[in-house]
């Protein structure tokens, strides 16, 4: 929920752009951050802008493992 306060705080603020980025297990929570904000608390002043998928390689040597990553831009309408 904390999440979910930073971004409408960041537009209540006069912010027109709010990122949420997330890598691994919490990406399933960057994506309940941002139905919520969009649902819930602001749902005629906010839309999804771009989603940016990707892979980083954590680890050197023998111990490297991918972990998925995403972004997720919302923008005030």
């Amino acid at each position: 929920m904390s999440y979910v306060l930073a971004c409408v705080m960041q537009f209540s603020q006069g912010v027109n752009e709010v990122k949420v980025v997330a890598r691994g297990r919490a990406i399933s929570k960057a994506v309940d951050v941002v139905e919520i904000v969009r649902q819930r608390f602001m749902p005629d002043s906010v839309k999804l802008g771009e989603i940016k998928i990707g892979t980083e390689t954590i680890g050197s040597g023998d111990d490297q493992r991918n972990v998925s990553t995403i972004e997720i831009q919302l923008l005030r309408v």
